[in-house]
């Protein structure tokens, strides 16, 4: 049975070499992007290391939830109709907004950066759950660390700064994740996040130079914020695909889930925040009113929240 991978932003940066070395270890990939060129390209890459099954590319634009929606009908169209199951997803996805953005009237980074993933995940729970063991991979960063925790709204109180706000949709992000792998436990399909450290990517090379993206007080010492930030972010894209690589194929990981895969490739631990149920009830509540999955009571993955449950 052919083992097969969906890369989400697996065009370019960390997502083609995410691509890449999946397809070295035996896997059909399908890359999602929204530039066709690119695709091409990224599959003319993949192909031209004579994989043990050719790449394909899938036209999404990952920024508009209808356009996730019929991704996912399509991905689970075909699974469906071929009778290959969907071993792994790799939600790779992410932005970074210099400025305040909205997407269908939600806050851009939301969307992207955990709002997409989270949808596509959802719709495709049925897809992956038959193909088990299967894998999910969320693509995690660094930047939860300066999150503001609330998520009463989809935005919390205060002026925009975009590293903020992107480390704090990251945040939602991993809490759902390591609220999935509990949902699922006992099904075959485990979920891991995957943090790759930084690498020089469009995103970083962008908008990481402006200081707007930071809070007034960072603002004060940006010589300095701007010197560790090109210094996290000055590695190649292919060291940086190594977290997610190892999340999706590493055998010492079968049978295990939740857990987070650091930069070196080895299981970490999450950070704090991230493991906190009533974070991730309120994720979940964020989730379901801007991008509901419609899932039917009892189907795999249903969440139920406990409470009264203590983080």
């Amino acid at each position: 049975m052919t083992k097969t991978a969906v890369v989400t932003a697996g065009t370019g940066g960390i997502g083609l070499e995410t691509a890449l070395g999946l397809a070295a270890t035996g896997f059909a990939v399908t890359v999602v992007g929204r530039d066709a060129d690119r695709g091409a390209r990224a599959v003319e890459r993949i192909n031209a290391t004579q994989p043990a099954h050719p790449g394909r590319f899938l036209s999404a634009d990952l920024a508009s939830l209808d356009q996730v929606r019929a991704l996912a009908d399509n991905i689970a169209a075909d699974h469906a109709a071929s009778g290959e199951p969907l071993t792994v997803l790799v939600n790779n996805v992410g932005a970074m907004f210099a400025e305040r953005t909205d997407l269908g009237g939600v806050e851009a980074s939301f969307v992207v950066n955990h709002l997409s993933p989270y949808l596509l995940t959802e719709l495709l729970l049925p897809t992956l759950t038959a193909g088990a063991p299967s894998r999910i991979v969320n693509v995690t960063s660094g930047a939860v660390g300066v999150a503001k925790r609330v998520f009463d709204a989809v935005e919390p109180p205060g002026g925009y700064y975009g590293f903020h706000w992107y480390g704090r949709a990251k945040l939602a992000n991993l809490a759902y994740t390591l609220d999935l792998a509990r949902r699922l436990d006992g099904t075959g399909v485990s979920v891991f996040a995957a943090d790759p450290g930084g690498a020089a990517t469009d995103m970083t090379n962008g908008t990481l130079a402006d200081p707007k993206i930071v809070s007034p007080a960072l603002r004060l010492l940006w010589p300095l914020v701007r010197r560790k930030f090109e210094r996290s972010t000055s590695g190649p894209a292919s060291a940086a695909a190594r977290p997610s690589i190892a999340a999706a194929t590493d055998h010492a990981l079968t049978g295990r889930t939740g857990l987070v895969i650091g930069p070196q490739a080895h299981p970490v631990a999450p950070f704090r925040a991230a493991t906190d149920r009533r974070i991730a009830e309120a994720v979940h509540l964020l989730s379901e009113t801007h991008a509901p999955a419609a899932r039917q009571p009892g189907s795999p993955g249903t969440p139920a929240y406990d409470q009264t449950t203590s983080p």
